[in-house]
């Protein structure tokens, strides 16, 4: 029986989530655009889980935009209000500690005249130096919210606070169900972090924020982003969004893991998000141990999934004040509700034999 522990990548979805899609992916397939019963089912349907998330961040459904997911959510956000505002200025504040779908559309930004301000973060991993960066011409301030390399959550408020009337945008898609996400302009979420499907997101975008449409077509979403809607998705992504996310029961085994990583390694930060350990392993390549790990049954990270197949270090663990051999031997290990303390013994009992046997063929 394997053991998943990279939930921080994705997660299985819910068994009620999966019900609750079934109709529609069935009998209930009408369009969501079409006038006829099958049509409207499809439309309330979409309703409902619109409301479902928009009570989960605690603001109107109205606020709520579906999309393909987290990555289309961020360059949804940041492109729209962007190009939006520009007669307002061309600068726009992020951070290096970002997801590659924030910094890769900023460095594009910059290609089309866009000043970008890219933040560092202190050994903490919280953000320093936004008050001295805002400028006149500062238009958006793009700040993750949940690290999902090392667990830090940004302080929101104070955050706003600095920004005052510029538009702040968070990627909340490792904090969403698992810490309050208030304050912020515009957010992005996704489900698959959730125990929902794959391939759909939401932006929340307080009303009054000036933002164009995303995608020109048949006017959905509020005329905010055209396109037939994924609507077993979405139902899903809803249903997802109202389930017990058992932070406390997480957390205990996040606390009860980092007591037995301690002995193996070093941990990282960690301490924000309930299901994020980032532990260093020294002298170990974590490529090494993830797929030794994996011949075992056991599934853990190296580093961001998105950034699993380039050999860069990891710059958001590098902005924490890791070196890139620490880099290098450093995985990651991502807890969901699903997972257990049977499972977290085996997994230390296996990784222990893994590190002693790696160590001991070590060139390090």
């Amino acid at each position: 029986m394997s053991i998943y522990l990279d939930n921080g990548s994705t997660t299985k979805i819910d068994p009620k989530a999966l019900r609750a899609m079934i109709p529609f992916l069935k009998d209930e397939y009408g369009n969501a655009s079409s006038i006829y019963k099958l049509g409207l089912n499809a439309k309330n349907a979409i309703e409902v889980a619109r409301k479902q998330i928009a009570n989960k961040l605690e603001v109107s459904s109205d606020e709520i935009a579906f999309t393909s997911g987290g990555t289309e959510s961020n360059n949804f956000a940041i492109k729209s209000i962007a190009f939006s505002n520009r007669e307002k200025g061309n600068h726009i504040i992020t951070t290096k500690i970002e997801h590659k779908s924030v910094i890769n559309v900023c460095k594009w930004l910059e290609t089309q005249g866009f000043e970008i301000t890219y933040l560092g973060v202190d050994e903490n991993g919280y953000v320093k130096g936004l008050k001295d960066a805002i400028t006149d011409k500062t238009i958006l301030v793009s700040i993750v919210h949940g690290h999902n390399e090392f667990g830090a959550i940004q302080n929101l408020k104070e955050i706003k606070d600095i920004c005052g009337d510029i538009y702040l945008h968070t990627d909340a898609c490792q904090s969403f169900t698992k810490s309050d996400i208030k304050y912020a302009d515009i957010v992005s979420i996704n489900a698959h972090k959730i125990h929902g499907p794959k391939g759909v997101g939401a932006l929340y975008i307080k009303k009054g924020v000036r933002i164009d449409e995303w995608q020109q077509g048949g006017g959905h979403e509020n005329r905010m982003r055209s396109g037939t809607e994924n609507v077993a998705g979405i139902v899903g992504f809803g249903k997802a969004a109202t389930l017990d996310s058992k932070i406390e029961h997480i957390r205990e085994l996040k606390d009860y893991f980092i007591t037995k990583l301690e002995k193996m390694g070093r941990v990282n930060l960690s301490k924000d998000l309930p299901h994020v350990i980032s532990v260093t392993i020294p002298k170990i390549e974590g490529e090494a141990i993830v797929g030794s790990l994996d011949m075992e049954g056991i599934y853990v990270a190296t580093g961001s999934a998105c950034n699993s197949n380039t050999l860069e270090p990891n710059q958001s663990l590098l902005s924490i004040g890791l070196n890139p051999i620490e880099v290098n031997s450093t995985i990651r290990i991502t807890l969901s509700r699903f997972n257990n303390k049977k499972e977290v013994d085996k997994t230390i009992k296996v990784l222990e034999r893994i590190v002693k046997k790696l160590r001991d063929i070590s060139p390090l």
